[in-house]
């Protein structure tokens, strides 16, 4: 395998796992509010992620910003948290806002996603010559995987929602809550203090 293929296959075993369950659980607390109607919305909230964690992944592989490892893993869990307790505030589900706050929210915490990504990267390259065509490799990976994940969660909501006809709202908040849960216990077991 050449390696492109290699890097791109890290990336995409390193979210498309459970040993990404802390970046699976984010995307999930990102994507329940909404249905396979809202593509376009989803689209948006993918690729402002993407966007985040792409910035730091490469600052960080190529030293420009440094950081520490423990309060980063920190903050993961506690961005899962936040956005968890954000999808408490989905009353309704007609989103007309051009810009609603999700969106600040999977940039902006996508960037500490971003150099969570990148201490798993920088362990795998060497001083190879060919870092920006790895970079991108394993980046297209995470998202090959990220879109796997959020066609999956799509497939539980419509099931769930759809099919077995479960109140939406509190389909919300129940999966909300198992996942704020989880993340809450993920952030105390790994508090740096």
């Amino acid at each position: 395998m050449n390696d492109f293929g290699l890097y791109f296959q890290i990336g995409y075993e390193h979210i498309a796992n459970l040993r990404g369950i802390d970046h699976i659980l984010f995307v999930a607390a990102l994507c329940l509010r909404y249905q396979f109607t809202d593509w376009r919305k989803i689209l948006i909230l993918v690729t402002a992620f993407t966007i985040g964690h792409s910035i730091t992944l490469a600052l960080s592989v190529f030293n420009v910003v440094s950081y520490s490892v423990k309060w980063i893993e920190f903050l993961i869990p506690v961005t899962i948290v936040i956005t968890a307790i954000s999808n408490v505030f989905v009353k309704k589900f007609v989103f007309k806002s051009k810009f609603p706050i999700i969106y600040f929210f999977a940039l902006f915490f996508g960037l500490v996603h971003g150099l969570g990504f990148s201490s798993y990267l920088k362990s795998l390259l060497g001083s190879d010559h060919n870092v920006v065509w790895q970079l991108l490799a394993f980046n297209l990976g995470l998202e090959a995987g990220q879109i796997m994940i959020v066609t999956g969660i799509l497939l539980i909501s419509f099931i769930f929602v759809n099919i077995l006809k479960l109140n939406r709202r509190e389909y919300l908040l129940y999966i909300s809550g198992g996942i704020f849960g989880i993340a809450l216990q993920m952030a105390i077991d790994r508090q740096p203090f």
